[in-house]
């Protein structure tokens, strides 16, 4: 299963829906600022199941903070970030909430850089800034059947 990541695109879209066409994913995943881009994303890819959190600039979003979602045999927890202070460089709070969802998978953005690591047995992930900063970037993941969990950063060019 291909999963695409964006994270920050901050009103930004064209880049993403690009990334889409070209890859195809199976799934989408927008992790927050701008919560409202995903509409651009339901428009353009109806078909495509989308799950979506709000972050720290999004304001009245109808998207929840953090959700919880399988994803064929992994359970992935996704959030912006902003309430485990991953500004600060520490991702542990972010690594435990992963756990006491049951979740092999963390996905956050908020800080704009492009980010994985293993931790404690929770793959953590952050596709960077897909609207704002350079270099932009986002992920594309794959899920295999067995759990194993690839990760690539794509940047757009």
């Amino acid at each position: 299963m291909k999963v695409a990541v964006f994270s920050d695109t901050h009103g930004i879209t064209s880049p993403m829906v690009e990334a889409v066409r070209r890859t195809r994913p199976d799934v989408l995943i927008h992790l927050g600022d701008h919560d409202r881009d995903t509409g651009v994303l339901l428009r353009e890819f109806p078909e495509i199941p989308l799950y979506s959190v709000a972050g720290n600039c999004d304001f009245a979003a109808l998207a929840p903070y953090t959700f919880t979602v399988p994803l064929g045999p992994v359970r992935v927890f996704l959030t912006h970030g902003h309430l485990y202070g991953v500004d600060y460089g520490n991702v542990d709070r972010l690594v435990y909430a992963a756990k006491e969802e049951n979740a092999q998978l963390a996905l956050f953005g908020h800080t704009h850089v492009p980010y994985h690591e293993d931790i404690g047995g929770v793959k953590v992930v952050n596709p960077g800034s897909a609207g704002r900063g350079r270099p932009r970037s986002w992920a594309l993941l794959e899920i295999f059947d067995n759990g194993g969990i690839g990760v690539e950063i794509r940047y757009f060019e």
